[in-house]
């Protein structure tokens, strides 16, 4: 081989050896470069999460537009409470004024009869000479006591007269149950009555002028009355009914 070709040869060698050299340097500029690319997607990325919250901004607006249609939806919702206003419906149970359908007066209570109540006579020790009489509604309905009992002992044709300071402030009205009183003065405590007999038998008429009557049980003695008898008015309780 001669001089010539074996520098050409050597030269030739060093010219591949510095090309590699370049593409190796050059490798790893494309290697930065690449980075560089990378660096991009990850902008990229943090240009998603961007988009993601544009996106997430227009998903938000979309769900305010569906948080809209909802909204007009919360208008069939407000519909459904227009389904409450089925509570209107329950104004309808101010249909109650279904009740206004059975919105009848209330029956007004009538006299005490004889037929729905029960009537005794008790001889009491306070005040002296004093019966007490006590009539209880066994009826259903409420009725009423008006003004003071016409009484008659034995066989007498007149009824005795009334306290009138006794007469209370409205009528006395007894419910099923209740009872209602009224006190009989039968003779002068001190003896200054006149025509004084013993009575063994007493009918009460409810009221002065009413026809229903009861026929109470008096003491197997009889009781003494004089043309001193008084009677009180009806009381709704015993002590009013004692204090004449």
């Amino acid at each position: 081989m001669s001089t010539r070709t074996h520098r050409t040869r050597t030269l030739l060698a060093a010219a591949l050896t510095a090309a590699t050299l370049t593409l190796t340097a050059c490798g790893g500029g494309a290697g930065v470069r690449d980075e560089g690319p990378s660096t991009g997607s990850a902008s990229t990325a943090s240009g998603t999460p961007s988009a993601e919250a544009s996106g997430g901004a227009s998903a938000g607006g979309s769900a305010d537009g569906a948080a809209g249609s909802g909204g007009a939806t919360g208008s069939g919702g407000a519909t459904g409470s227009a389904g409450s206003s089925g509570s209107t419906g329950s104004s309808g149970s101010a249909g109650s004024s279904g009740a206004e359908g059975s919105e009848d007066p209330e029956p007004v209570s009538g006299p005490c009869t004889s037929a729905a109540t029960r009537t005794t006579a008790t001889e009491v020790t306070r005040p002296l000479n004093h019966l007490l009489l006590t009539v209880t509604n066994t009826g259903s309905k409420n009725c009423d006591l008006t003004g003071y009992p016409a009484v008659k002992f034995g066989g007498a044709q007149s009824v005795p007269p009334a306290f009138e300071d006794s007469k209370p402030q409205a009528v006395v009205t007894l419910a099923p149950g209740e009872s209602g009183y009224a006190s009989v003065l039968l003779s002068a405590a001190d003896g200054s009555g006149s025509n004084g007999y013993t009575a063994k038998s007493l009918t009460v008429h409810f009221g002065k002028g009413t026809s229903s009557a009861a026929r109470p049980s008096l003491p197997a003695k009889g009781v003494y009355v004089d043309d001193s008898i008084r009677v009180s008015h009806w009381q709704s309780t015993m002590a009013d009914a004692l204090a004449w």
